[in-house]
């Protein structure tokens, strides 16, 4: 029995076959590239008609990486004409899939030398640290572009946050803060309109962030929600004077649990939530009084005054159409984002400078927006312009 069992060397038979696929692959684009330089010439290797419009003039080599490995090019030179081929675009060096798994590797947190690494294993053949530069540049300019596109058109639902990454930083490791804008427009389309570096969420950021997003076209406020912070107040106040601010409710509801016992907060969670389960703003303010003397009742005095203190701030959203309350009220949609940004970029750890951290936080937000988001209206914005209609006639 020994004596009919084959033996196979797996490995060599797998290398046989990608050396076969990839000489196939040569000789097939250089048949190409003949074929193309024969249609440009008129005439055949020798051949001579009265038609010709150039001559060969032999053939240089040059290197593509494909799929199947590297491959070498004798490309065709010509005397009377310039030799383009459609089979591979002039000084193109890799498959555009190669180039695109890369950058995506690079925007991913993967390291330079990784990239190498993985490059060389699937392609056959090494990236240098250059060309990852390179194509990094190239999309990192892909990528502003698209961060400071203008905006036109009313936006009038605006969230913002700022999430906090570790940066490098003067040979010491501090956070910066990404400030991040989401934007409502006119015609009920949700898009990301602001991406910005702030080294803390002070009045001075958010002021410049504001100010950013105004001078690229940003009008026609008239909500913007997103966490209490006074620094963002007043920039709001002083950038756009006539919008309305809307605390994001699920914010309050922390910082009024954060002042119950664990044993008590799905009370009290219920309890707050009643307080915008309500058909009006006068409603509203009648349950949460309700809610804040309960408390009182349970001795939870603390959590009780942070209801009556900041309760009013998260009713803005009353002013606007009821089909539009759920969204507008809370800072949910951006956080989602967020959680989405910290899941991609704790590979990284710490990013070099805020430049590399603005960079990823942006592509992974432009990803979001092309790919997840689709095409579906966020909002029906026909509800507001009835809203204003009504006000008008009243006033009227």
């Amino acid at each position: 029995m020994s004596a009919n069992i084959v033996s196979v060397d797996e490995e060599s038979l797998r290398n046989d076959i990608k050396n076969l696929v990839r000489k196939t692959v040569e000789e097939t684009l250089n048949a190409l590239l003949d074929e193309e330089a024969s249609e440009l010439v008129g005439a055949e290797r020798y051949e001579r008609t009265a038609g010709r419009e150039a001559y060969r003039s032999g053939h240089y080599t040059r290197r593509l990486v494909t799929g199947a490995g590297e491959v070498e090019l004798s490309v065709p030179k010509l005397r009377g004409a310039t030799f383009q081929t459609a089979v591979i675009e002039r000084y193109r060096r890799r498959e555009t899939s190669v180039e695109e798994a890369i950058v995506e590797m690079y925007l991913a947190g993967v390291s330079t030398r990784r990239i190498e690494d993985v490059s060389e294993l699937l392609w056959g053949a090494p990236v240098s640290s250059g060309t990852v530069s390179n194509l990094n540049e190239r999309a990192f300019a892909s990528i502003e572009t698209w961060r400071q596109r203008p905006l036109e058109g009313g936006y009038p639902y605006v969230f913002v946050d700022g999430i906090y990454l570790k940066r490098s930083w003067g040979g010491s490791y501090e956070n910066v803060a990404v400030l991040v804008a989401i934007g409502v427009n006119s015609a009920g389309d949700r898009e990301v309109i602001g991406c910005s570096e702030g080294y803390t969420e002070s009045a001075e950021s958010w002021r410049e962030f504001f100010s950013w997003l105004k001078g690229r076209g940003l009008s026609g406020v008239r909500l913007v929600t997103g966490d209490k912070c006074a620094g963002m107040l007043g920039a709001l106040e002083e950038v756009f004077p006539g919008a309305r601010y809307q605390r994001c409710t699920v914010h309050f509801y922390r910082n009024v649990l954060g002042r119950v016992p664990v044993t008590r907060r799905k009370a009290a969670a219920r309890m707050l939530k009643a307080i915008h389960a309500q058909e009006s703003r006068e409603a509203c303010a009648r349950k949460a009084e309700e809610v804040a003397e309960e408390l009182e009742s349970m001795r939870l005095g603390a959590a009780a005054r942070t209801v009556r203190d900041g309760f009013a701030e998260t009713l803005a959203y009353t002013e606007f159409p009821p089909e539009h309350w759920r969204r507008i009220r809370t800072n949910n949609g951006i956080e989602r984002i967020n959680r989405e940004i910290r899941r991609r970029t704790r590979v990284v750890g710490t990013f070099p400078d805020g430049n590399s951290a603005l960079m990823l936080v942006t592509a992974r937000l432009k990803y979001i927006v092309e790919h997840e988001w689709g095409k579906r209206r966020y909002l029906d914005m026909s509800k507001l312009e009835e809203m204003d209609e009504l006000r008008g006639k009243a006033e009227g």
